[in-house]
């Protein structure tokens, strides 16, 4: 969702912001400097690490694409950072130059990209090996990770 709202400015950038695509951004730009590190670290802190001390078959064979799920992590930073940047400089100003424009349009395009592809391997791999293989106390133990991470009270 918030990545569509991103596609949805960098189709209008060019263009002086409506109160609706200021919100849309707004809105994106919040998640992914707030929740987005979250779900990163959930995976990368709580749920990747539980699956590599897994000694089964299936999840030694997915550990190739654990590892690139990991590097399309660092790969968004810098898009993230462009993203962030622009979009506080059009929120700002009202406006960018055409080349901030391109740049904007292009790095959202990189992190539809890549959070397409990374999505459907989450979706379709990772997340339902770690249903069928981690333990109920380990699904505990990253639930409650999770919730820490997120400053909720029990």
């Amino acid at each position: 969702m918030f990545l569509a709202s991103l596609e949805a400015v960098a189709a209008v950038i060019d263009r002086p912001a409506s109160e609706e695509t200021r919100r849309g951004l707004e809105t994106a730009l919040r998640y992914f400097s707030q929740a987005a590190p979250k779900h990163t670290a959930d995976e990368e802190d709580s749920l990747f690490p539980r699956l590599r001390q897994n000694q089964s078959q299936e999840v030694q064979s997915s550990f190739a694409q654990l590892d690139r799920l990991e590097d399309e992590h660092r790969w968004a930073a810098p898009l993230h950072a462009d993203v962030d940047l622009l979009g506080a400089r059009y929120l700002l100003t009202g406006s960018l130059t055409a080349a901030e424009v391109e740049r904007f349009r292009n790095a959202v395009a990189a992190l539809a990209t890549l959070y397409k592809r990374h999505i459907t391997v989450e979706d379709s791999v990772i997340f339902p090996l770690a249903a069928r293989l981690l333990t109920q106390m380990q699904k505990r133990d990253i639930a409650e990770e999770m919730t820490r991470r997120r400053g909720v009270a029990d």
